[in-house]
């Protein structure tokens, strides 16, 4: 079983619906015993770090997402799940985040105003590191974004793919061990994001 963790950040019936498209068995949950018991788990996420946050808070799922990230189960983060994994974001006048992995998020400021914040729309994904979450999946596919902030993992290690967008080359793909999470939308993103999600459901979670 595959828990979906509800945060109230945004609606999971897609990534819901992705999963069954590829047979795959989930539960959206903000349920902290039902995420500890999931043989895997997705952190989607839209909107802002800081309410997110204070959601995770209220709700009390901040150690089971924390003991989740721990367990070595195949742990994916999507979007802002990506995001307040890090420890820190820029957004809502800075927000300490999961701490998950080290590194924080930054807001796109362009000196070219041609580049609209966010970045809404399909861009490519240049993969920096093998990892089993692209196996059948060709350098520079093309995934969906939304998002005015991005990435900044302080180990290099961990980014195994980056994307162009508004003069910065940003962290698309972060990760280590047990845990991968991608900015872009993989429920949004045609057959590449369902063959993303696929892997994701075969990963035995090591890399």
């Amino acid at each position: 079983m595959i828990a979906i963790i509800d945060y109230k950040a945004g609606n999971l019936t897609s990534v819901r619906l992705a999963l069954e498209h590829i047979g795959a068995e989930c539960v959206i949950t903000s349920d902290a015993s039902t995420i500890s018991a999931a043989d895997r788990i997705i952190f989607p996420g839209v909107g802002a770090a800081g309410e997110a946050v204070r959601n995770l808070e209220q709700l009390g799922l901040i150690g089971a997402i924390r003991q989740a990230a721990r367990s070595g189960k195949p742990f994916l983060g999507i979007c802002l799940g990506t995001q307040i994994i890090l420890d820190y974001s820029e957004e809502d006048g800075g927000t300490e985040c999961l701490g998950v992995l080290p590194g924080e998020v930054r807001r796109f400021a362009p000196a070219d105003p041609s580049y609209k914040i966010p970045h809404i729309g399909w861009n490519t994904v240049r993969i920096v590191k093998p990892h089993p979450i692209f196996e059948g999946i060709e350098d520079e596919s093309e995934f969906y974004f939304v998002h005015s902030y991005y990435p900044v993992p302080s180990d290099k290690a961990h980014v195994f793919g980056e994307t162009e967008y508004a003069e910065v080359s940003f962290a698309s793909v972060i990760g280590c061990s047990n845990i991968v999470a991608v900015q872009f939308h993989p429920e949004r993103s045609g057959r590449i994001g369902l063959q993303l999600l696929a892997n994701f459901v075969r990963w035995d979670g090591k890399c």
